[in-house]
């Protein structure tokens, strides 16, 4: 019921968890994928297992809160494929730390990458996505919650969802943005969390398990599919019913 065939999505954060999940289920669907991260080498490791899909794969080595960065990545993307359908802004860092322990640095490097970063990229992408595209940001459970010990990273991810539904004004009818706001995933970047807390959360999830890059993966192709084709301006909740506790 959903293809990419012919079609090209930019992911960011792509060298592992939510946003390789991504890549491998819109490729297995059909898309072209660029893959951009800061991290090279794990994202020729990406690239090669994406490989198996027989689609075609651009790597983009890129930080996001440069804003330089993102537009050479989006001027390299549309160079190879000709312009850019779906933009699965994946990328962002989750430390972990209270308000007073935070520093200035602290604070800045993550508002840098978790919300500069969506800007940079947002701003870059116009001109290369084509009519009928759409564009998917990650934002968290923890924008909607607050989280403890993650007040930056809670404040930059509401500060996402805001920015998600001006720039859907912004971009219809063209073009239709989207947010996905996960909840507990098990992914690297939860390892922590879950190795603290990771009973308790279970027993708060209905669903009765964690969440999986899969999970995530999934709702962000339903978001960029034709089935999703009258939906922009949403925030799409993925987390097991743990909102509901």
């Amino acid at each position: 019921m959903i293809s990419f065939q012919n079609q090209t999505v930019l992911v960011t954060g792509g060298a592992m968890g939510i946003g390789l999940a991504t890549a491998h289920l819109m490729a297995r669907h059909g898309a072209r994928v660029a893959l951009l991260d800061v991290d090279g080498a794990r994202l020729a490791h990406a690239a090669e297992a994406l490989g198996v899909h027989g689609n075609e794969v651009l790597i983009l080595p890129a930080d996001v809160s440069s804003s330089a960065d993102c537009d050479r990545a989006v001027r390299q993307c549309q160079a190879r494929f000709g312009g850019i359908d779906h933009l699965v802004h994946c990328a962002g860092i989750y430390p972990e730390a209270l308000v007073k322990d935070t520093s200035d640095a602290d604070w800045q490097r993550l508002m840098h990458i978790n919300l500069n970063g969506t800007f940079y990229l947002c701003r870059a992408v116009q001109p290369a996505l084509r009519d009928g595209g759409s564009v998917v940001l990650l934002a968290s459970l923890a924008a909607h919650r607050g989280s403890h010990a993650h007040a930056a990273y809670a404040a930059a991810k509401g500060a996402i969802l805001s920015f998600s539904r001006s720039l859907a004004l912004e971009l219809a009818p063209r073009v239709r943005v989207n947010a996905v706001s996960p909840g507990i995933i098990a992914t690297s970047m939860t390892r922590d969390l879950l190795g603290q807390k990771g009973a308790q959360l279970l027993a708060s999830t209905p669903l009765g398990r964690h969440g999986s890059a899969e999970d995530i993966a999934g709702a962000i192709a339903f978001l960029c599919s034709p089935l999703a084709a009258f939906i922009t301006g949403e925030t799409l909740q993925v987390n097991g019913g743990i909102y509901l506790s």
